[in-house]
């Protein structure tokens, strides 16, 4: 069970081209992209209203999609607009379509009711773009549901184990207790580690005389959004109180996208505001990244293998826990709302 009325990210901008069609299944439900002559983005469930083949192994014509299954056509409010050998095309010959707002390359999709479709509710991720920073574009396809990954980015104590090679650092920063702050659509995490050893991905792209003090500053919204201010400055420079002298500085973007109940998709970017003159600096960080991730994949893949032997297993929760409770009680009481919405109104469009 998902929850609807959100913006997900459906992909990165290249993902879809200027004249192909380009499939990928959200929440559950199959989507269809491609460009119009504008360079557009349309969005239509990928499954034709007449047999249910999909649309995407169909083809463009124009701005419209033909069916290669019987020959509908469909254009980008998602009307049949041709049927061959129909005289009279039947009203309700239509299928699916879905807002979509292209912002920062990243392409987000409403998949709820799109009166609700609000794009001022779309997170600033302006740093994947912005020409003061830097970044290689990620995309990691899991065989997990997206809670148990949002589960491992609320809790970084787990660096130093699962990542010791890249971002993982020294086994104090696991001692450290975050600050939890809830919000209104998830949570808020402040982590500060002092007069602590830079991991080995910082090391591999800039210098410091000695220890430095490191911090992970980021909020996780609904549906499961990352948005990150974390980096590392000399110990003892200030950096608490806002002075960030000599500072790697990172701003994280990470976007879990549900892809059915045990698949997600996971966008990610780790823009980086110095050194931008210097791509092989870029490069070494998006490897680092891609390389800790992949760790993670691992770790949290082994574990769903582990759940699924036993399903009323009961995890224990420690104090490090909070967050995860956290937003996984704001998962719950959006699903509980939009539940209420539905009952209150069979027609909304919602499910």
């Amino acid at each position: 069970m998902f929850i609807r009325n959100t913006w997900y990210v459906a992909g990165w901008d290249k993902e879809v081209g200027p004249s192909e069609l380009f499939a990928r299944t959200i929440i559950g439900i199959p989507v269809l992209m491609y460009r119009d002559a504008q360079g557009k983005v349309v969005a239509l469930e990928d499954r034709c209203c007449h047999r249910g083949a999909p649309l995407s192994i169909g083809r463009r014509e124009g701005d419209c999609v033909r069916c290669l299954y019987h020959g509908l056509k469909f254009d980008t409010g998602g009307r049949c607009v041709e049927a061959p050998a129909q005289q009279r095309i039947p009203p309700q010959a239509k299928v699916r379509t879905f807002p979509v707002v292209e912002r920062h390359r990243w392409l987000w999709i409403w998949m709820g009711d799109a009166e609700a479709a609000d794009p001022s509710l779309i997170p600033d991720t302006h740093w994947l773009d912005d020409p003061a920073w830097r970044s290689l574009d990620g995309y990691i396809h899991y065989d997990v549901n997206y809670l148990l990954i949002a589960d491992n980015l609320l809790d970084f104590s787990h660096l130093p184990f699962v990542h010791p090679t890249t971002l993982g650092g020294s086994e104090d920063y696991a001692s450290v207790q975050p600050q939890v702050e809830r919000l209104e659509d998830g949570v808020r995490i402040t982590r500060w580690t002092l007069g602590t050893e830079a991991p080995p991905f910082a090391r591999q792209v800039k210098q410091w005389p000695g220890k430095v003090d490191r911090w992970n500053i980021y909020n996780f919204t609904l549906p499961a959004i990352l948005v990150m201010d974390s980096g590392m400055a000399p110990a003892g420079t200030g950096a608490p109180e806002g002075h960030r002298v000599d500072a790697a500085e990172f701003r994280g973007c990470q976007a879990l996208t549900p892809e059915t109940e045990h698949s997600t998709h996971y966008f990610f970017a780790h823009p980086h505001n110095f050194a931008i003159d210097q791509p092989e600096v870029t490069r070494s960080i998006h490897e680092s990244v891609v390389a800790a991730f992949a760790e993670d994949r691992d770790i949290i893949t082994a574990q769903q293998r582990s759940l699924a032997l036993e399903p009323d297993f009961k995890m224990i929760p420690f104090s490090i826990d909070a967050a995860l409770s956290q937003f996984r009680w704001a998962v719950a009481r959006r699903l509980e709302d939009e539940a209420r919405q539905r009952a209150a109104s069979p027609q909304a469009k919602v499910a």
